[in-house]
């Protein structure tokens, strides 16, 4: 069985789980997650469409890469509560 060992993603962050949803709805709807990122993320990697790059376990928050490592190739997850605040996260690639 194929076990990820890097994640490639970006996310958006977001003060509440309804703005979480509501911009995750939008971006099923056709809209760039990554123009979505830079005009409502709260974290700094906004200004870069939402992009974290490639992390490995151990890097990021337990909720967060839980979602990250568990969800495929492309896929949209969140939201996902954080003490940061609400995440929505692409998953760009795996390896």
């Amino acid at each position: 069985m194929f076990m990820v060992k890097q994640v490639n993603a970006a996310h958006i962050l977001v003060k509440t789980e309804k703005e979480a949803k509501d911009l995750k709805e939008e971006i099923l709807k056709g809209k760039n997650f990554a123009d979505v990122a830079k005009k409502h993320s709260s974290c700094p990697s906004g200004k870069k469409g939402g992009d974290l790059g490639w992390f490995q376990k151990g890097q990021m928050v337990a909720p967060f890469e839980n979602a990250a490592f568990n969800a495929k190739k492309g896929d949209l997850v969140g939201p996902v509560k954080t003490d940061f605040g609400w995440h929505l996260i692409l998953v760009k690639d795996q390896k």
